[in-house]
């Protein structure tokens, strides 16, 4: 099972911070996982945006290259910047 958790802006425009989901069949890298997200509709389209989402993989934030085995927390959240 992947922990898939939604953090900030991301949560607030997904109405949601958290679910569990089985890695689907074909989904080998967290790009792919992002992109079969975004089909849920218009609000989830923004997973795919690599300037306004980054996306952590076990507490890593990680490129969407990266490769899954299905049992990973992954994080989808805004940039941070410093103040």
């Amino acid at each position: 099972m992947l922990k898939l958790c939604y953090f900030a802006s991301v949560r607030e425009q997904l109405g949601k911070t958290d679910e569990t989901l089985m890695l689907p069949a074909g989904i080998t890298t967290v790009g792919e996982l992002s992109k079969l997200l975004a089909e849920r509709g218009e609000a989830w389209q923004m997973l795919n945006d690599e300037k306004s989402v980054l996306i952590a993989v076990n507490q890593q934030v990680s490129s969407r290259d990266q490769r899954l085995h299905g049992s990973e927390e992954i994080a989808f959240f805004p940039p941070m910047t410093g103040g």
